[in-house]
């Protein structure tokens, strides 16, 4: 008989302890700042050591440090209390209505910033990230409205409501000074995951290497300013501060469509009220709602 297979979990008290421990440099001074007694802190330090199968502190005649193991440990605590915390935090600490969540792509948030008016922006959360994210939370409730690029490796698992859509062309952008050494591959300002710059260059069997990856679009920006290398941005928000990369090496890359999505079963007049406003402004002749299930 096939048994489902167990998951292993670690406790956040646990973690809070490895993170208390790093800072304070001592058993007992994370024992006080956490209300613990000391056996307690060591059992915790024990438990998680087993689990990951490694000393993650030793003592010294300074106190308690942490040991090469225990610095990525750290590392990953921190990401995980703050994964935590902005969870409970999702709806904020205040009484009343839950926020309207609108989830934006960093490629979009700079432009929404400018042009939408803030008094509209009293009860919403905006999240921006990465577009794929941004619909995965859209499909699993909680992002409300998303405005973003399609992505064709994503496929949704459940139905969302397309309020909008807009074709629009992408550049290939650079520092004015970027040069290019002959035969070298193409220096890459890339994003995690796949994203259409990288499939373009596959597709047409051309030489690239990623030499700066960040989901932030406005830090790619940066980094071609700074000369790093190329990457892609829509056409009509393109910074003066660069240069459209017009080289013949280069293919051409393909539409990009631009989508304000609604999560299904969203209902009221908040959410009816944003999508007419962000329809408006960032989309004309924005075409009739309909239902997809790949985006």
């Amino acid at each position: 008989m096939h048994r489902p297979r167990q998951h292993l979990n670690i406790p956040t008290e646990i973690v809070r302890t490895v993170v208390a421990i790093a800072e304070t440099g001592s058993l007992s001074k994370a024992g006080e700042r956490l209300g613990l007694s000391q056996p307690a802190i060591s059992s915790q330090i024990k438990r998680l050591q087993s689990l990951v199968g490694g000393a993650l502190f030793i003592r010294t005649a300074n106190g308690t440090t942490t040991t090469e193991l225990g610095k990525v440990a750290v590392q990953q605590a921190r990401r995980i209390l703050e994964a935590n915390d902005q969870l409970l935090r999702l709806g904020g600490n205040h009484e009343g209505p839950q926020p309207l969540r609108l989830g934006i792509s960093t490629m979009l948030a700079e432009e929404f910033l400018k042009l939408h008016p803030t008094d509209a922006l009293a009860d919403v959360l905006v999240h921006a990230d990465m577009s794929p994210t941004v619909i995965r939370g859209l499909i699993d409730g909680y992002i409300d409205i998303a405005f973003v690029y399609s992505n064709p490796s994503l496929e949704a698992e459940n139905e969302v409501t397309i309020a909008a859509e807009a074709e629009e062309r992408s550049v290939w952008v650079r520092s004015r000074d970027f040069v290019l050494r002959p035969g070298a591959p193409i220096p890459i300002l890339a994003w995690p995951g796949d994203d259409w710059m990288i499939r373009t260059l596959t597709k047409h069997n051309i030489s690239y290497k990623i030499v700066f990856r960040s989901p932030n679009h406005q830090l790619r920006l940066e980094a071609a300013r700074a000369g790093y290398g190329l990457t892609a941005c829509p056409e009509r928000i393109m910074p003066s501060s660069l240069i459209s990369a017009k080289d013949y090496y280069l293919p051409e890359l393909p539409l990009q469509k631009r989508l304000l999505c609604v999560r299904p079963g969203l209902e009221g007049s908040r959410a009816t009220a944003m999508v007419q406003r962000l329809s408006s402004l960032f989309f004309s002749g924005a075409k009739p709602m309909r239902q997809v299930s790949n985006m």
